[in-house]
């Protein structure tokens, strides 16, 4: 698939981006690789992000949601990962485009439910940017979470993550360390630590 949709919304552009890249540059013999993401190989790692996507627009357009549990993958593919990526995506990416920059409240499927427009598209965009992180370095690829897109995340993530961590959708916050730039403030608060490796 190589049909992109580009919203408005240049956050959620920039990170499936991220997201692209990172499974662009997942080798075949990788997908089975252990991830940032306690217990989630790769594949399961693209399988969450895309459901998450595909949720995203669900909530937005009343469409179906995804195929299967995201918090739940199942760590099997049946097609290509990156026709999986496209799809949701693109998916997502369509139903934002309908979404004004005014709108008080969009429906979500995080908490509370509705959230005002920018901060809605900047929590599809934060999903993505952190699981395009977490397939690159499961990978030894570099990070596609770049500086710019940290510093605009960030205030997404005070805003929204606090009570996700109550479900397990992200780990307890890391203390910040000397030398930290965006990238690893972003991902510290996120539960996960900068200098991961298998």
């Amino acid at each position: 698939m190589s049909d992109n949709t580009v919203t408005e919304w240049a956050v959620l552009n920039d990170a499936h981006e991220a997201l692209r890249t990172a499974v662009r540059g997942v080798a075949a013999e990788d997908w089975d690789l252990p991830t940032p993401c306690a217990g989630w190989t790769v594949t399961q790692v693209l399988q969450h992000a895309a459901g998450d996507q595909i949720g995203f627009a669900s909530f937005i357009t009343g469409g179906p949601g995804p195929s299967e549990n995201p918090f739940a993958p199942s760590g099997k593919l049946d097609g290509s990962p990156l026709d999986m990526a496209e799809e949701a995506m693109k998916a997502a990416a369509d139903a934002w485009a309908t979404v004004g920059e005014d709108v008080q409240e969009v429906s979500v499927p995080v908490p509370p439910g509705k959230l005002p427009a920018p901060l809605g598209a900047g929590a599809c965009a934060l999903d993505a940017a952190v699981h395009a992180w977490d397939i690159a370095v499961a990978t030894g690829r570099p990070s596609p979470l770049t500086p710019e897109l940290a510093r605009e995340l960030m205030p997404v993530a005070t805003a929204i993550v606090e009570p996700l961590r109550a479900f397990g959708a992200y780990a307890p916050a890391l203390g910040a360390e000397d030398g930290d730039d965006e990238v690893a403030a972003l991902l510290r608060y996120l539960g996960r630590r900068p200098d991961w490796t298998a």
